[in-house]
């Protein structure tokens, strides 16, 4: 079991269903489970899941220069946010490349809530506010349990009023078993979902409620790595999983731009004055790489996936190199998120892959699963 400086109030929980409690961003994590991954992702996919996302970084951002600081910090305009609605942002740093994700969420006139992963952001939103009239606030406290999947808005409706109604990137304050909580319409799956954020000392109660009574609708604990089956399917990127920190340039220092990862679209139009914009902007046009999709071939009666670190070959030249991958036993496909040459993001290039397995391959546009987001944005 890791030791670890953030203490997870589900750990005996995890413990009890097989977990070793791997360390993610400083808190011990279930990673995995004495049950099966395809399970998990199955029951994601069909029914509902429930996961303890506590290891993400918790920042309330509050007071009369909040806004414009944000403005500074994170490329989206948080100033078209208004209380209840939230927005998913990146954070550059000064050479204009990828420091850190995160959801901007707008709880008050003067009042932010930060939720980031494991790249600078913490830093970053912390550098922004020296000398100024915010205060940044790390919340451990809050514990974020992820209820995902197309049974999630059905079991939360029996407890919650109006949870049908609340759209796609808003979130609501209110309670759930008597308990205080903020339900946002937000999740890592590509599904209808949700996340809870409640107290530490309510979690353990929440996450056994859940379960108990989201039986009948099929809910089940999901450990943590069925997160990489599902954001492969989804295009949903990990720092620094799928980032140059994890497989560095041969002659450039690390440090992924916007338009390389696929993020362009968190800067939003006309938006002006964050950090790293004027580089970023300079940069455009000039990707070394592309992530993008890849399709092994084979089917059904065939279950094989390729590794992270595998890589793409075509005409004798390394060409990509694969950053997640899984099978699923739902589509009998064999996908993969990757690192490629420019010229190889288009539909329909063959590669070879190499490395754990050798396998013939083919391009793909990404998202494998639900391209138009019909599931995570329906309605009622």
């Amino acid at each position: 079991m890791t030791n670890s400086w953030r203490i997870s109030a589900l750990a005996s929980r995890h413990v009890a269903l097989g977990s070793a409690l791997e360390d993610w961003n400083g808190m011990g994590t279930a990673w995995t489970y004495g049950s099966s991954l395809a399970d998990a992702h199955e029951a994601i996919r069909t029914r509902a899941g429930l996961m303890d996302v506590s290891g993400l970084k918790k920042v309330h951002y509050v007071g009369p220069h909040a806004e414009s600081l944000l403005q500074e910090a994170v490329t989206r305009d948080v100033s078209k946010l208004h209380p209840g609605k939230c927005v998913y942002a990146t954070m550059l740093d000064e050479r204009g490349t990828f420091a850190d994700d995160c959801i901007v969420y707008r709880t008050g006139p003067n009042a932010f809530f930060v939720v980031h992963g494991a790249g600078a952001g913490h830093e970053l939103l912390t550098r922004s506010a020296v000398g100024r009239s915010v205060a940044v606030l790390f919340d451990d406290d809050l514990h974020d349990l992820s209820l995902q999947g197309p049974s999630a808005v059905d079991f939360l409706a029996r407890h919650v009023d109006g949870i049908r109604e609340l759209p796609y990137f808003h979130h609501m304050q209110t309670r759930l078993f008597g308990r205080p909580v903020m339900i946002s319409r937000t999740g890592y799956t590509g599904e209808r979902g949700y996340e809870i954020f409640c107290k530490a000392r309510d979690a353990p109660a929440i996450w056994d409620t859940i379960l108990e009574q989201g039986a009948d609708l099929g809910i089940v604990p999901c450990a943590f790595t069925t997160l990489d089956w599902l954001r492969v399917e989804s295009y949903l990127l990990f720092y620094p999983y799928d980032n140059s920190q994890m497989y560095p340039f041969a002659a450039d220092a690390a440090g992924d731009t916007l338009w390389e990862l696929g993020l362009d679209f968190t800067v939003s139009p006309g938006k002006q004055g964050f950090r790293g914009q004027g580089e970023h902007e300079r940069l455009r046009g000039r990707e070394r790489f592309k992530i993008y999709g890849v399709l092994l071939d084979g089917d059904g009666d065939r279950a094989f996936a390729a590794a992270e670190g595998d890589t793409l070959w075509a005409d004798d030249r390394q060409v990509g190199i694969v950053t997640c991958a899984m099978h699923s036993r739902l589509t009998g496909r064999s996908m993969a998120l990757a690192r490629v040459d420019v010229p190889f993001a288009v539909p329909g290039r063959a590669v070879e892959v190499r490395g754990s397995l050798t396998a013939a391959a083919v391009t793909h546009a990404l998202p494998f699963d639900d391209p138009e987001k019909q599931k995570r944005t329906a309605r009622g």
